[in-house]
């Protein structure tokens, strides 16, 4: 919009300021009869124009009074007669204001109406244009059944008169005015229309004729011709208001100021004059797209202005072809790629087809085409929208998924991690690398012979619940199943953990440190002691949902899954706690690990180094002595190996391993090994 005012419209308002200073509206038609005087002797207004109907005689004078005294009781009088013929021009104000309209371009308004007992009350002007003039043509004029006009009198004397019918789209807004409305099968202007057909009257002698323009060989209605001038209208013959702004595009006069001598002469010379309303109690506010409190009168005025510079935007029919390809190719272009693209690119995809969009609609609405801009915009917007909520289903769906696959195997705090980003984790076997933790209780099958059902069930479940708390919530493993007594879990899987061993080890000495305060428990029941066997080893495995079409669940499996238990196994016959391998004891920098042996796993040729992580600080002082019983054993030095493991004996009296490896050396003693022995035990050997 322009935003700027209009000087060739001039607004004088029945204002709060005109109520107040004159009275009450309507004002005496002798008053308004010297404003018109004054406004074409004083001020030399080009046009004037009334948003006001004039639907009733003006009572102020007492003519009525004096009418009925000399039809009845003084009929006869002759005093009074001659008197009464005197002064009865003088009182008849109605006269005296048809009269200020004679010979002067004044327009008047009134207004039709399509109640079903609708009155018919006062003058039309003629029409417009006659009955027939539409006959073979496709127009849809709004029809109206009766009508409010002026006085006769009025009509007769005025130069041209339109009716001030709004066209209301559907949400209440006043956007487009239909400038010919149908009545009685004949045609009748809009207020604005014959505000300038006086105007151009002016020029031309006699106001141009209003033609109607349909394209070649197109039976519906696009435009009006009024002399050089060229409307667009739609199909109701409806012109698209070009407001110009908010309230006060148009300068306005308080109409008091006029009948009080206070406008400057030559403020409105040469100038359109319209006579509106904008006091609350008359009514006159409309609901605009640019205020939704709008005085009436100036949506004449915009539609004046717009006619004479041509301003009214067109919207012929072949927009709603370019409309429907528009939604078509947007729509299709859209619905291909949002799909493909994440939230957020999806999201900046969305944002330029509403700013293309805008932008062409903005350009294409500067060039006078109207292509209407909702359809399109809702479009992109329900696209995005489903398109999100799709997503947004999928995402949930995806999420759920994932909790109910990896909720029973990994700690929540996991599984919500990887809720963030469902599409990186798939139950799909795969291989990575891995440390897997196998936990066994030593001596089971006596416990269980020891214990009732009833309460070798508790034992496990007081185990298995501490344990597996441990492993998922501690140090965040993933809880891969329970083989009785024993307890397999792994690190690495589903979730990536660079510190996969590390994290392992930490929850296999937490594991055997646990089993105080449960012993503690098992103890104060009358239950037998625990104890437990671990095995930690990292290596490449397949990891993923596996089993037969009856039951699959996500595991892994590999060698390194098998040394791993077999290490858990082997713990008892080294009496240690825990066995890690090799290869975690590479990947684990902060922790002290005692070497424990070299051994070769059945079916490789490698012999791998098996390790006992220390529980204690305490224990790093035995390492060294330690260490040395390891090279006498190695260099079949039994003596050197038995004294030193002697001397540990006495320091850890408790310890396991050292009688072991006495055992170890008294068979050796019997049965030496063969000239190639390099100190390696075999996998089976005991």
């Amino acid at each position: 919009m322009p935003r700027e005012v209009d000087s060739r419209i001039v607004i004088l308002d029945i204002d709060e300021k005109s109520l107040g200073e004159i009275g009450r509206w309507p004002w005496s038609r002798r008053l308004m009869a010297e404003v018109v005087d004054k406004l074409f002797e004083r001020h030399g207004v080009a046009v004037l124009g009334f948003d006001v109907v004039w639907a009733e005689p003006d009572p102020s004078s007492g003519m009525a009074a004096l009418d009925a005294l000399a039809r009845g009781e003084l009929k006869h009088d002759a005093a009074f007669q001659q008197r009464y013929s005197r002064l009865r021009p003088a009182l008849d104000f109605d006269a005296r204001f048809a009269a200020s309209f004679s010979g002067r371009p004044v327009v008047l308004g009134y207004y039709f109406n399509t109640e079903e007992r609708a009155v018919r009350a006062n003058a039309l002007p003629a029409p417009v244009l006659p009955k027939g003039a539409f006959e073979g043509r496709r127009v849809d004029f709004p029809r109206y059944s009766g009508y409010t006009g002026n006085l006769p009198l009025y009509v007769k004397s005025a130069a041209l008169a339109g009716h001030i019918n709004p066209l209301a789209d559907l949400d209440g807004v006043l956007r487009k005015v239909p400038l010919l409305v149908e009545y009685n099968g004949e045609y009748y202007e809009a207020l604005s229309l014959a505000m300038v057909r006086a105007l151009l009257a002016q020029q031309a002698g006699t106001p141009p004729a209003v033609q109607a323009g349909f394209p070649p060989g197109d039976p519906n209605l696009e435009w009006l011709d009024v002399g050089a001038l060229r409307i667009p209208v739609d199909e109701k013959a409806a012109a698209l208001i070009p407001y110009r702004g908010p309230r006060g595009s148009f300068r306005y006069l308080s109409l008091a100021d006029v009948v009080h001598d206070r406008v400057a002469p030559g403020t409105l010379k040469g100038r359109i004059a319209l006579v509106g309303a904008t006091a609350p109690g008359l009514l006159d506010m409309r609901a605009t797209p640019v205020q939704s409190v709008y005085p009436g009168v100036e949506i004449h005025a915009n539609l004046i202005a717009g006619i004479l510079d041509e301003e009214i935007k067109e919207k012929p029919r072949y927009v709603l072809g370019a409309e429907v390809a528009t939604l078509l190719l947007a729509g299709l272009v859209l619905s291909l790629l949002i799909p493909r693209l994440s939230a957020l690119w999806a999201t900046g995809v969305a944002l330029a087809a509403l700013a293309a969009a805008t932008a062409v609609n903005l350009w294409i609405w500067h060039a006078g085409l109207v292509l209407p801009l909702a359809a399109l915009v809702l479009t992109i917007g329900a696209i995005y929208i489903m398109n999100m909520a799709y997503g947004y289903l999928v995402a949930s769906r995806t999420k759920r998924q994932l909790e109910e696959r990896f909720g029973e195997y990994a700690p929540p705090e996991i599984v919500r991690e990887m809720a963030r980003d469902p599409g990186r984790y798939t139950m799909q076997p795969k291989s990575a690398e891995l440390t897997i933790l196998f936990a066994d209780v030593r001596g089971f099958t006596g416990i269980s012979e020891s214990l009732e059902p009833a309460a070798l069930r508790d034992y496990i479940d007081e185990y298995l619940t501490e344990m597996s708390m441990v492993i998922r919530s501690r140090y965040r493993g993933t809880l891969d199943k329970y083989i009785g007594d024993a307890i397999m879990a792994f690190w690495g899987a589903p979730l990536e953990d660079p510190q996969h061993a590390r994290n392992a080890v930490l929850a296999a000495l937490e594991m055997q440190k646990r089993t105080g305060p449960l012993n503690e428990k098992f103890a104060a029941r009358g239950w037998p002691p625990l104890a437990i066997g671990i095995g930690v080893n990292s290596g490449t495995v397949r990891v993923g949902n596996m089993g037969s079409r009856l039951r699959r669940a996500y595991t892994a499996m590999g060698d390194a899954v098998n040394v791993a238990s077999r290490l858990e196994g082997r713990t008892k016959n080294y009496g240690v706690g825990i066995l890690v391998g090799e290869a975690v004891r590479v990947r684990v920098k902060d922790v002290v690990f005692r070497e424990i042996d070299r051994i070769r796993v059945k079916g490789k040729g490698e012999a791998i180094t098996i390790y006992e992580p220390l529980v204690s600080e305490g224990e790093s002082g035995e390492l060294a002595l330690w260490d040395g019983v390891l090279r006498a054993y190695r260099a079949r030095d039994w003596d050197a190996a038995e004294a030193g493991l002697v001397s540990l004996q006495r320091l850890s009296p408790g310890r396991g391993l050292y009688p072991a490896y006495l055992q170890k050396i008294h068979g050796l003693r019997r049965q030496p090994p063969p000239p190639d022995w390099d100190g390696v035990t075999a996998f089976d050997e005991k």
